[in-house]
């Protein structure tokens, strides 16, 4: 820990080989939290270079209150939270009632391994993929995902109830419609 703290300090002053260690030590875990937020493994290595640079320039202002690795991810998700920003036009849902009172059942996902489940997250569409990400995994409220990608918070409830609803079909279709219980 000690380590880290000194590495720290060392980019502060922009010293090249304590960036490269700070890199080494981050950039496998920080691709994956790219990755969940892109398109594709292009896009995640975009997003995860240019979040370096951010962590580098802005690393002066970490206090060293909380993780280095929490601050670190959500300035990976906020610069793919712009890029998706700049590439998506928003369009409101209509009628969210019809996802407001549903509930799910996550009985299904016990038959699927991680690797399996970030394939079919990665086929979703960028803003259910953004929004089921910031929910499920940053743990996100609504209110927060409005604020962020610029849309009201029943639009967000919707796409992940969407996002969701697709998820599951996508895993019934890939075990036959069996779940953990049936075993014909």
């Amino acid at each position: 820990m000690e380590d880290l703290k000194q590495i720290i300090k060392e980019c502060a002053k922009a010293d090249v080989r304590a960036q490269e260690q700070l890199y080494r030590l981050f950039a496998p875990k920080m691709f994956g939290v790219c990755l969940r937020y892109s398109r594709d493994k292009t896009e995640a290595e975009d997003n995860l270079q240019e979040g370096f640079i951010k962590v580098f320039t802005s690393i002066k202002g970490f206090r060293h209150e909380g993780s280095f690795e929490g601050w670190m991810r959500r300035i990976m998700v906020n610069v793919s939270l712009e890029k998706f920003r700049k590439q998506q036009l928003m369009y409101p849902v209509e009628d969210v009632t019809i996802y407001e009172g549903q509930q799910f059942s996550n009985d299904i996902l016990a038959n699927i391994s991680a690797q399996e489940l970030t394939v079919l997250i990665q086929e979703l569409t960028p803003r259910y993929r953004m929004v089921f990400n910031l929910y499920v995994i940053e743990g996100m409220s609504h209110e927060e995902i409005g604020k962020e990608m610029n849309i009201s918070s029943g639009t967000s409830k919707s796409n992940l109830a969407r996002a969701r609803e697709i998820l599951k079909s996508k895993v019934k279709a890939l075990y036959g419609g069996l779940d953990k219980n049936n075993t014909a």
